[in-house]
């Protein structure tokens, strides 16, 4: 079994920049693929970025890309979310999730889930 926690939200004002974190236990997860997903209020959870096992191949959603970067640090069973050039609409609950087969953007392909951490961008 995974454990995934989520840590690093909070708020902050349009144009700035967070780092989530999502540190794994129970089990090492450097050979998942690991995601961050996001959802706001009123709204279906949404992809947002992956990357694979090694670090090599890392895929974004259309609205993050060029501001998000997604990376890991296997020796330290973590997983980093660097948010730059934050906007309004980036509010919302984040989490991480690991997925043990495959590299899929689908939320149904993840085998475990992070309670999340709230990231509150103000205009």
């Amino acid at each position: 079994q995974v454990q995934l926690v989520e840590s690093g939200g909070g708020l902050v004002q349009a144009g700035g920049s967070l780092r989530l974190s999502c540190a794994a236990s129970g089990r090492t997860v450097s050979s998942y693929a690991m995601g961050w997903f996001r959802q706001a209020p009123g709204k279906e959870r949404e992809f947002v970025a992956i990357i694979s096992w090694s670090g090599g191949n890392t895929y974004y959603a259309d609205s993050v890309k060029g501001r998000f970067t997604i990376s890991r640090d296997n020796a330290k069973n973590t997983v980093y979310l660097q948010m730059s050039s934050l906007k309004p609409e980036d509010t919302a609950v984040y989490y991480c999730a690991a997925q043990r087969r495959g590299l899929s953007i689908a939320t149904l392909a993840y085998d475990y889930w992070g309670q999340g951490t709230q990231v509150t961008v103000s205009s």
